[in-house]
C-alpha cells in the first residue's frame, strides 16, 4: 500500500480498473461481433461455393459430410469433457474444442438464418454456387444427433448389462 492511501481507496481504484477493463472488453467484443457478422457469412459461402462449384451432387454429399462430422465430433468432445468429473480447466478446454469443431456448421447456420447483409449475400452465393449444401448440412446434423443419442443409449445399456453380469458372477443379484 502506498503512503497516504487507505485500504478503501486501494479497493476503489482496483474496482475502477476492473470496470474500465470490463467495459473496454465489452466494447471490443461488440465491435468484433459486428465485423464478423458482416464478413464471416460472405467468406464462408465463398469457400463452400469454391468446393461445390455449382454441382448438385457435390453440394448434397459435402453438406451431409459436413453436417454429420461437424455435429457428431463436437457432441462427442463435449460429452467426453463433461461426463466425468474433471478439473474445470480441462472441461473448459473440451468445450472450447467442441465449439471449434462445430464452427463450420455454425457458420452455415449463420448464413442460412442470418438477417444481416452478410448473411443475405452468403445466401445468394450458396444458392448459385453451393446448391443443396444448406439443406444437406441440416439433414446431416439431424442424422448425427440421432446417431449420438443412439450411441449414448447403446453404451448405457451395455454398461448396465455388464454390471448385471458381474453381480450375477458374484452371486449378489436378487
Amino acid at each position: 500500500m502506498r503512503p497516504g492511501r487507505t485500504r478503501e481507496s486501494e479497493a476503489g481504484l482496483l474496482w475502477r480498473r476492473r470496470l474500465l477493463l470490463g467495459g473496454g472488453l465489452l466494447v471490443a467484443a461488440v465491435a468484433v461481433y459486428f465485423l464478423w457478422a458482416a464478413t464471416i457469412p460472405r467468406w464462408w459461402s465463398q469457400r463452400v461455393g469454391d468446393m461445390v462449384n455449382g454441382h448438385l451432387s457435390v453440394g448434397l454429399i459435402l453438406g451431409l459430410v459436413f453436417g454429420v462430422c461437424f455435429t457428431l465430433l463436437p457432441l462427442v468432445a463435449a460429452w467426453f469433457g463433461l461426463h466425468r468429473r474433471r478439473p474445470w480447466k480441462a472441461a473448459v478446454a473440451w468445450l472450447v474444442l467442441a465449439v471449434v469443431l462445430a464452427l463450420p456448421n455454425l457458420w452455415t447456420l449463420g448464413v442460412a438464418v442470418g438477417r444481416g447483409s452478410g448473411a443475405h449475400a452468403g445466401q445468394r452465393v450458396m444458392d448459385v454456387r453451393a446448391p443443396w449444401f444448406r439443406g444437406a448440412t441440416l439433414t446431416g446434423a439431424i442424422i448425427a444427433g440421432v446417431l449420438f443419442v443412439g450411441l449414448l443409449v447403446f453404451s448405457r445399456s451395455r454398461r448396465s448389462r455388464r454390471a448385471k453380469d458381474r453381480a450375477r458372477e458374484h452371486g449378489t443379484e436378487k
